[in-house]
């Protein structure tokens, strides 16, 4: 027993779990709120409005509600896993019916005081429900076809959903998070380097197929693979916004050009700056150890998520944190290799850090299932 535990025996059972959450972990995640709203309000041109303020007001709700989930026994979170998948997917099929439009795609259902978007939910009820029928699943049954087969169908159901809508960069999110859950659920490796080969004979096919009668892809989707080669060959049209990003990136240099000095931003070359390309501001105004910074905090995160779920003997809730930690690594993962071109522009944004309702609820929603894990284990 540690020496918190030993102090706090006594202690009333409501103060007792307070004292048990993961406070460094809290800390880091207001933190990286922090870097959030000084950001979002220098790309508002020093305002609070119209992004810094509503963002703040969210995290406060998000950080009630990831204490509400903490305090809430883990094994409550596992037996409503099931109805919790349900349900979004059942809102992802009123998304397709009759969801709001934005941008071209039709991802969100207006819940009155903001847009609720269950594509962002999806990712983290996918994992909850994954976690919870690994640990239904006895081990030894984990890696034959049919119960391989069974958590399979339930990843790509709302996967091709959120691909209809379409929403690219969430459908890759999804299949990734659930993939990589499984693996570590201890599916056998081969079944992965069957689905990567597949992979890449598939890319292979479509890079062959060019300019033949079997052709698999339009002319258009191939000048946007060419784009994102080489974004010089369209730098005023589909390879603006990455071209005008790594502009951003380079100007910042080593220190930065200072804190709502970026030109970029402020004479707004720069797209969707509050949003997906929000990375490109900080790393124009604090430089590369602006961005560096940043992202130790986001290590930091994850290491402290894979620690609790290490010592923790629940095997649901060590796979619900390692699941929580993979999704939020893919999360900035992705937006980061995105603005720097090493990616697709596929519109995944900034975890705590782009301006978003649904997502940033949502995440702290996930991290208040990873405090109830570290809250409510064995000890």
């Amino acid at each position: 027993m540690s020496y918190l535990e030993h102090t706090v025996k006594h202690v009333p059972t409501g103060l007792r779990k307070i004292l048990f959450m993961n406070w460094p972990l809290a800390i880091l995640l207001t933190s990286v709120a922090g870097v959030g709203f000084l950001m979002l309000y220098s790309v508002a041109g020093g305002s609070f409005s119209p992004w810094a303020e509503p963002q703040i007001k969210r995290f406060g709700l998000g950080l009630a509600i990831m204490f509400t989930v903490a305090m809430v026994p883990i094994w409550l979170w596992r037996n409503l896993s099931g109805v919790a998948y349900g349900a979004t997917l059942v809102l992802l099929v009123a998304v397709e019916l009759f969801g709001s439009v934005g941008m071209g795609a039709q991802r969100w259902i207006d819940i009155g005081f903001m847009r609720l978007q269950p594509s962002e939910l999806m990712k983290i009820t996918l994992v909850l429900f994954l976690a919870a029928y690994y640990d239904w699943l006895p081990v030894k049954k984990v890696s034959r076809p049919f119960w391989v087969l069974l958590p399979i169908l339930i990843i790509v159901v709302p996967t091709a959903l959120v691909l209809k809508q379409p929403d690219l960069g969430t459908s890759i999110l999804l299949l990734t998070a659930g993939g990589g859950l499984m693996f570590l659920a201890g599916v056998h490796w081969a079944y992965f380097a069957a689905v990567i080969a597949a992979a890449i004979g598939l890319v292979t096919a479509v890079f062959q197929s060019r300019g033949t009668p079997w052709q698999l892809l339009k002319d258009y989707q191939y000048r946007r693979i060419d784009t994102f080669i080489d974004p010089s060959q369209d730098p005023l049209g589909a390879g603006y916004h990455i071209t005008q990003s790594k502009i951003a990136l380079g100007s910042g240099g080593w220190s930065g050009r200072g804190f709502m000095q970026g030109t970029q931003s402020r004479l707004n070359f720069l797209p969707e700056k509050h949003t997906d390309f929000i990375f490109t501001t900080l790393a124009e105004e604090f430089g590369f150890l602006g961005g560096v910074s940043l992202l130790c905090l986001y290590a930091l995160i994850i290491l402290f998520c894979i620690v609790s779920a290490i010592k923790n003997k629940d095997r649901f809730a060590s796979l619900l944190t390692l699941g929580i930690a993979l999704n939020f690594f893919l999360f900035f993962a992705v937006n980061m290799s995105m603005v720097m071109g090493l990616a697709p522009v596929v519109g995944v944004p900034l975890p705590m850090v782009s301006y978003g309702g649904s997502a940033m609820l949502v995440l702290l929603l996930a991290f208040g299932l990873v405090q109830s894990a570290h809250v409510h284990r064995p000890r």
